[in-house]
This record gives structure tokens, C-alpha cells and sequence, in this order.
């Protein structure tokens, strides 16, 4: 693919670069146990998940339960397997009780041959939800790592939530210069390029929706060259702006970004992992890091000094992954690989199930400080 390396470095977007600035310290999580491992659904693994959100960012109530979108699959022996297969599942929690209540769309109604993750919103009216979301590969196709960003419009039901699915409406597309194609069949998770994981955000201070998603930069043909990316809402459609966030040389993946409001600043979270860093620098472990701003056009400053808000116990480097801070503060995940106890996959492959916990992880709070985010007490 082209790229604009060729005009030099002042063609390059005026971006804020995640720099590594002081030693990966923060906040370790508690050490996942057996008893925290619950599935809630037999047979089906669950990952990456979000809520449906009132416009201001807070978690909708309705009827004093909450709805959950969740990746979803059935328990493969590898547990890898389940990025080809994956589905939107819609739950509804209540009193600490959760609901199945299936696929969140019909069977075949999505483009992709699979689903991955995104974001839900609720209109000011309590009525119609619209539905952002990631598809892998083309249905018909068979599976594949391309990555193209939909939204549906509904409506919401207060006993089976959101659903009445209309057309799904690609957002926008990579420019190619700005933003690289994800468009390649194959790959290796950690690996593949990103144009994934869309989540809505509409601005206090002007009213302004917008739309961020993970990247990667189309001027650098680095492996290492994650970006938080946006796109604004207008009244022709959606316009791509240059991405708040890239670590070109850095990190591969700033996966699922998202913006919660506190004291009047504006704090962008992201997932990542170790083997995603760059070799080049000293890797951080798998964890949410983030980055405040005083406006949404930034200048963004790594949240604590280098990015790293919380992260895995030194001793269970894997048990969870990709965050997502509500705006109450609260923080979900999923367990991934617990209880390994300083084994490796490569050593132990019939780890593979029996670990993987595919669940909702524990969860915990945030405390925001201006420029710090720490693990509340």
C-alpha cells in the first residue's frame, strides 16, 4: 500500500505520540481465583463487553436493570478459535442476576462473517438505541481478519432490550494516508492491523458526536504502529479527523478506546498487552492504560506519567483483559488466561481450556485525580 512516509516527517499529523516517559508502575490487580471463574452461560465463552450507555456516558438503567453486550462463542479447545466465530450476545442484569437473551442481531443479518466489539447508545428519548460494531471477514466468505466499522438503529424494549435491527450503515472508511486498510485476510492475533472496536462520544462542551476506534497509522509502514483514531459527526455522514493517540514504534494495538468525563476533563482509556510492544522499547504489561486532556482536541497527556493505569498481577500476567471504564468509574473485563502460575501455553498446550476463563472478570473502581487514575480503594 502507498503510504506518505515519502513527504517526510512534517506531513505527519499534528498527534499526540504516546512517549514512554518513566518505569511501567502501577496499581496490580488482586489475583484471579477459582471461585471467581463463573460462567454464565454452559458452553458459551464471553469476552469483550459493553454496555448500553445513556449520552452522557452513564450506564442506562431501565426498570432497574442494566443490558451488557458481549462477545460471544462457543467453548473451543483453542480458545483462539473463538475470534473466528464470534457473535454479539445480549444480557440483561438485574440485581446481580444475569439473563441470556441470545444474539443481540438475527443470524445472517450482520455483513461480516463474524462479529467484534463496539458500542451501544441510547437516544435521549428512551427509546431508540443505536448499535455500533466491528465485523471480521465478509459473510459467505468465511472467516477473515478485514475489519470494517457498521451501526444499526433500534429501538429498546424494557423486558428484552435493545433490538428491531434496521439497515446496517457502514460509518467510513481508511483514507489509506492517515489511516491503514484492515484488510487482510489472514494473520495472527496481536499482529493484524486494526480499523476496529467503534465507540460513541458526544462532547459536554459543544454538543459534538463523535466516534473513536482503534487504528493503525497509514504514513508508517512500522509493525509497531497503533493509533486511537476519531471520526465526527456531520450532516453528510461521518468525516475522519487525525487520531488523537499513535505509537508508531511503540505499541501495535491500543485496543477499544474510550472517553470518560471527570471534574471536566477528558480521559481516553485503552487495552493492551505485552507482546504487542514494540521490541524496540521496554514492553508494559497487559493492562488499561489512558490518556487526560483538557478538551477532546487534546493536547492527551499519559494518564501517571507513561500511560499505565492498572495492570495484571507480576504473577498472573494474563488473567485478564480488555477494560472498559463506565462512567460511574467502574471497570469490566474478562478472565482470559488465570491460574497459570508462571506456566506458558507453548510449554503446557493442554492449558489452553482448561484456563481460559472466558467470563466476566472481577471488578473494580477507578479514583481520578487530574492528571493521575489509580485503583480506588
Amino acid at each position: 500500500m502507498q503510504t506518505d512516509l515519502e513527504a517526510g516527517p512534517a506531513a505527519r499529523p499534528a498527534i499526540s505520540r504516546w512517549h514512554i516517559a518513566k518505569p511501567w508502575q502501577a496499581a496490580e490487580l488482586p489475583v484471579i481465583s477459582a471461585a471467581d471463574v463463573a460462567p454464565i452461560i454452559p458452553g458459551i465463552d464471553l469476552w469483550d463487553c459493553w454496555p448500553l450507555q445513556n449520552e452522557d456516558g452513564s450506564t442506562a438503567q431501565i426498570g432497574g436493570a442494566q443490558f451488557w453486550f458481549f462477545l460471544a462463542a462457543p467453548c473451543f479447545d483453542d480458545p483462539v478459535e473463538r475470534h473466528f466465530h464470534a457473535r454479539i450476545r445480549l444480557l440483561k442484569r438485574h440485581d446481580g442476576v444475569w439473563t441470556d437473551l441470545g444474539n443481540a442481531m438475527p443470524d445472517g443479518f450482520s455483513p461480516g462473517h463474524a462479529e467484534w466489539a463496539g458500542s451501544c447508545m441510547l437516544d435521549a428519548d428512551g427509546k431508540g438505541v443505536t448499535l455500533y460494531f466491528t465485523t471480521a471477514g465478509y459473510r459467505g466468505q468465511g472467516p477473515g481478519f478485514q475489519q470494517r466499522m457498521f451501526a444499526s438503529r433500534g429501538t429498546l424494549d424494557a423486558s428484552t432490550g435493545p433490538g428491531n435491527w434496521q439497515e446496517c450503515i457502514e460509518l467510513f472508511r481508511p483514507d489509506g494516508m492517515l489511516f491503514q486498510p484492515a484488510n487482510k485476510a489472514e494473520g495472527a492475533p496481536g499482529t493484524i492491523k486494526a480499523f476496529r472496536d467503534p465507540a460513541w462520544f458526544r462532547d459536554p462542551a459543544d454538543g459534538q458526536a463523535y466516534v473513536l476506534f482503534t487504528g493503525s497509522a497509514g504514513w508508517s509502514d512500522d509493525p509497531f504502529n497503533g493509533l486511537v483514531g476519531f471520526a465526527s459527526e456531520t450532516d453528510h455522514g461521518w468525516e475522519l479527523g487525525q487520531p488523537l493517540i499513535e505509537a508508531v514504534g511503540v505499541n501495535n494495538e491500543l485496543e477499544r478506546p474510550h472517553i470518560v468525563m471527570r471534574g471536566g476533563l477528558y480521559y481516553l482509556f485503552w487495552s493492551t498487552q505485552r507482546h504487542t510492544f514494540s521490541p524496540e522499547v521496554t514492553a508494559g504489561p497487559n493492562g488499561l492504560y489512558g490518556a487526560v486532556a483538557d478538551s477532546f482536541t487534546g493536547e492527551w497527556r499519559p494518564i501517571n506519567g507513561n500511560g499505565l493505569v492498572v495492570a495484571n498481577p507480576a504473577s498472573e500476567p494474563t488473567q485478564s483483559y480488555s477494560w472498559w471504564v463506565t462512567g460511574e468509574g467502574e471497570v469490566w473485563s474478562f478472565i482470559d488466561y488465570w491460574g497459570m502460575r508462571g506456566r506458558t501455553l507453548g510449554d503446557h498446550p493442554e492449558l489452553l481450556r482448561s484456563q481460559f476463563g472466558g467470563t466476566p472478570a472481577p471488578r473494580f473502581r477507578l479514583a481520578f485525580d487530574g492528571n493521575s487514575v489509580t485503583l480506588a480503594a
